[in-house]
C-alpha cells in the first residue's frame, strides 16, 4: 500500500472527509511520526506495533569492486516491531491463503 492508496482508503471509508482532507491527515500523522523518530522517541500504536530508533555500530565493510576495506560509520536507523495482534492477523490470513492454494492443486 502506498501513501496515495492510504489517502484513498481513508477518504473512501470516511465520506465526510474530502480527498484533500484525507491527504492532509495522512501527511500530518506521518510527519509527526517522522519528527518523533528524529528526536529519538519511541512510537507505540497498540494492536499495530512500535517504531523505534536502533543504533548500528561502526564496522569495516568491503568495496565489492576493488575489495578494499572501507570504514562504515555508526548509524541510527528506524525499526518497526509488529504488535501481537498484527502478527497473528497476518499469520492467520497467510495460512488461509496457503490452504486455498493447496485445495486448488488437489
Amino acid at each position: 500500500m502506498t501513501r496515495s492508496d492510504l489517502v484513498e482508503a481513508l477518504a473512501t471509508q470516511f465520506g465526510q472527509l474530502t480527498h484533500r482532507d484525507a491527504e492532509f491527515a495522512v501527511k500530518a500523522i506521518l510527519d509527526a511520526m517522522g519528527d518523533a523518530l528524529v528526536k529519538g522517541h519511541r512510537i507505540e500504536i497498540r494492536g499495530f506495533g512500535s517504531f523505534s530508533v536502533n543504533r548500528r555500530s561502526p564496522r569495516v565493510g568491503r568495496n565489492p569492486r576493488s575489495g578494499e576495506s572501507v570504514m562504515i560509520p555508526e548509524k541510527r536507523v528506524p525499526h518497526f516491531k509488529p504488535g501481537k495482534a498484527l502478527r497473528e492477523a497476518v499469520d492467520k490470513k497467510t495460512a488461509e491463503i496457503l490452504n486455498r492454494e493447496t485445495q486448488k492443486r488437489a
